[in-house]
């Protein structure tokens, strides 16, 4: 029996009000577990599907939700679909079957204009939630879904030739990705990685941590646990300005004049104190940072002096 529009459109709006209440509990993560006990007229309806990578209830026509796994192989992207050149994610139909149940459900969720929830693996087991997306358009002979990550991105898309409009969808598509997606889930995957502490004085409160970039966004650095180490913020800030680098060897290397400095008990014991020690890397030895990406780094530091 079909789901009413009305119900469907109920179940979305409750669907994701009820994740924000869990993400508020959980610290924005959630485990299969914590996303299972979500109840509307009387209905349990689990928000992920323990075996599939899209969830579609019995109570509903279309999908509900979609997930992408962890994987510790540091030279996949942290994200198994692409974006394009214009700037949109792609997401995977299932197979390569357009009749296949959940790639109906998907197309079903997009003809309707329904939004999704997309749960992003962080570690095994561990997602962070990106709500809602909307799937815009499908490509067939590429077997995929056209994503929008916000309400702006989802009514600005057409196939239009016109070049200008096309760049300024894909500058904003880009700015949309990487703050709804690329940058929070690099942040979550990194802190995960080194157990939410700062590699370098160990500061716990995941707050004050920051995922700190080797090769930086603007010179071509991908969000991959192996270009980030998890950083306090003060920490991140002199890393970014150069006021100390992080060796091949994981040793800490505070700028010669940074040394010499007297200026109380923070540089002394936040900076200089640092110098010579190593940081804390995470244990599994795929999750480590790139040396050749630590090297790059070095070197930029040594000509900056």
């Amino acid at each position: 029996m079909a789901a009413s529009t009305d119900f469907d459109e109920r179940v979305r709006e409750s669907a994701l009000a009820f994740l924000r209440v869990v993400q508020e509990r959980t610290g924005g993560l959630v485990r299969r577990e914590d996303v299972a006990d979500f109840n509307i007229d009387g209905q349990r309806i689990a928000l992920m599907d323990p075996q599939r990578g899209i969830r579609k209830p019995k109570q509903l026509d279309a999908a509900l939700s979609i997930r992408t796994v962890f994987s510790i192989d540091p030279g996949r992207r942290p994200y198994d679909d692409e974006r394009d050149s214009d700037g949109y994610l792609r997401y995977k139909w299932r197979g390569t079957d357009p009749r296949h149940p959940e790639n109906v459900a998907l197309r079903r969720a997009m003809e309707a204009n329904l939004p999704l929830i997309w749960f992003q693996g962080i570690e095994t087991g561990l997602y962070l939630p990106v709500a809602p997306v909307w799937f815009v358009h499908e490509e067939p002979t590429r077997h995929q879904f056209v994503v929008a990550f916000d309400e702006h991105q989802r009514d600005s898309w057409d196939q239009t030739s016109d070049a200008q409009v096309i760049d300024l969808r894909r500058a904003y598509a880009d700015r949309v990705v990487r703050e709804r997606l690329h940058q929070p889930v690099f942040r979550e995957r990194v802190l995960a990685a080194y157990e939410n502490r700062c590699a370098l004085c160990r500061l716990r409160h995941r707050e004050l941590l920051d995922a700190a970039h080797i090769r930086s966004d603007a010179k071509g650095g991908e969000p991959v646990v192996t270009n980030g180490i998890a950083m306090c913020k003060i920490h991140h800030a002199a890393f970014d300005n150069r006021f100390m680098a992080v060796r091949p060897d994981y040793e800490i290397e505070v700028r010669a004049d940074v040394m010499v400095e007297e200026d109380g008990p923070t540089l002394k014991h936040a900076l200089q104190g640092l110098h010579g020690r190593s940081i804390e890397v995470p244990r599994r030895r795929a999750l480590r940072p790139s040396a050749a990406l630590l090297e790059e780094r070095y070197e930029e530091f040594l000509r900056a002096g």
